[in-house]
């Protein structure tokens, strides 16, 4: 069985900095592109940032230099580092893993909420 659990989420002032954390378990993590989503109510989910099996990341050009997706292989954990936050990026946080073998075959966790007061 699949599971991509998120935590981490929370209320954070503005300015401040969070982490979220995504636990994989039932898949061979190394094979799996990582990233997180984000979703805000009437809006479609957007990819925040990205990291390939070998440690290659990509982000939205509005989190570049704020945030830093991170992975550890070892204990099947994707991690982002949210820094200086603003009132913007208040959403609701998603972990996906994509297969590499295929590019078909992705998972999602079920979010960890993100607010960030002003």
């Amino acid at each position: 069985q699949v599971q991509l659990v998120e935590s981490g989420g929370g209320l954070v002032q503005s300015g401040g900095s969070l982490r979220v954390s995504c636990e994989a378990s039932g898949i061979d993590f190394g094979l799996y592109v990582m990233a997180w989503y984000r979703q805000v109510p009437g809006k479609d989910r957007e990819l925040v940032a990205r990291i390939t099996t070998g440690g290659g990341t990509a982000y939205v050009e509005s989190v570049k230099g704020r945030f830093t997706i991170s992975r550890d292989n070892a204990i099947n954990m994707v991690f982002l580092h949210m820094n200086s936050l603003k009132p913007e990026d208040t959403a609701v946080y998603y972990c996906n893993a994509k297969n590499v073998a295929d590019w078909v075959t992705d998972y999602w966790g079920q979010g960890t909420q993100v607010t960030v007061s002003s």
